[in-house]
């Protein structure tokens, strides 16, 4: 037995919108892979993120001490290399300025002893205004393209 003219076109209806939705779902997807169409480069972000981490550095070691300072530099140092790897390839100088700073930076607070005395702490001042530097140049570079 046949099935009903209605039956089946109940049915096409459903294929078609089940389709339908499909296709909306792959288009939704694609953009949203495709970062909804911007054309700011990834290292954009990156930069934002270790602007923020860097700005954050001084809080940090005046609220957590060494600890602080160490769970901070582990922050900065992450999206220094997240930003580093995103744009070495269109500025490999000011990329590779930053990873010497960051790895001087990161060098200075692994030696910090225990109870850090004002000398101590001095160099580490010294190192971190050398990330900043880093960073504002970077910044700088990439201002033309992320802005």
């Amino acid at each position: 037995m046949a099935p009903r003219p209605q039956a089946r076109h109940r049915s096409q209806r459903r294929r078609i919108a089940t389709t339908a939705v499909l296709l909306a779902l792959a288009a939704v997807t694609l953009i949203a892979a495709t970062g909804c169409g911007s054309s700011k480069p990834a290292y954009c972000s990156d930069r934002s993120k270790l602007e923020s981490a860097v700005k954050d550095l001084p809080n940090a070691a005046k609220t957590g001490g060494t600890a602080g300072l160490q769970s901070q530099l582990k922050t900065i140092e992450s999206d220094a290399t997240a930003a580093i790897n995103s744009a070495k390839s269109d500025f490999p100088t000011e990329t590779s300025t930053l990873k010497t700073n960051v790895d001087q930076l990161k060098t200075a607070v692994a030696s910090l002893p225990a109870n850090p005395s004002a000398t101590d702490l001095a160099a580490i001042g010294l190192d971190a205004t050398a990330v900043v530097s880093a960073v504002k140049a970077f910044n700088s570079a990439t201002k033309s393209k992320c802005e």
